[in-house]
């Protein structure tokens, strides 16, 4: 028997993606603040205390910009493992951008931020009706440009931004329609 989870969004064969808690900022304050993650997101890492990440925390989570949502995922056991986002929202374009960072290492290359990205899609596609979800990653990123590509991405182009090359990867919602 499957139980809901308080705020959940959508749920995959490994993950549930739920609305954020405040009880999340420890995780995401450890996710940010983390070297190696950042380089992964092509960002500094948090650099300010937690009691500085928890306020603006807070007010995120308080005033919520309605053109970027976040939500967490969660394995099916209820563990915090990391995040998935979209952002860029053009309604009129009816496309949107998305991004995850799986925070947990031992998480990593098991399929759980294929079926996050999978998850994140099929809402994102089901509840706007956009036509478009795009991502970029780094063009070193192997890893992730094969999950990317599992969760039904193809590549479509390339970017350069702050010193950094990357791969813009699509998925069509009707790929979604036909089976791929």
């Amino acid at each position: 028997m499957t139980t809901t989870v308080h705020g959940e969004v959508a749920r995959g064969a490994l993950v549930v993606l739920r609305e954020k808690r405040l009880a999340d900022a420890r995780d995401d304050f450890r996710w940010r603040s983390d070297a190696e993650l950042a380089r992964y997101d092509a960002a500094r890492p948090f650099a300010a205390t937690y009691h500085d990440y928890l306020a603006l925390y807070r007010d995120e989570l308080a005033y919520p910009s309605p053109y970027r949502h976040s939500l967490a995922v969660e394995d099916l056991h209820g563990r915090h493992i990391g995040n998935v986002m979209y952002y860029n929202i053009d309604t009129a374009r009816r496309e949107a951008e998305i991004g995850i960072t799986i925070g947990e290492r031992e998480y990593w290359s098991r399929g759980y931020g294929t079926d996050a990205v999978q998850t994140l899609v099929r809402r994102i596609i089901e509840v706007t009706r956009f036509r478009r979800v795009y991502l970029k990653t780094l063009d070193w990123n192997g890893r992730a440009q094969r999950s990317f590509a599992k969760a039904g991405f193809q590549v479509c182009g390339r970017s350069r931004r702050g010193g950094n090359s990357f791969v813009v990867m699509e998925c069509l919602a009707s790929w979604l329609d036909d089976g791929g």
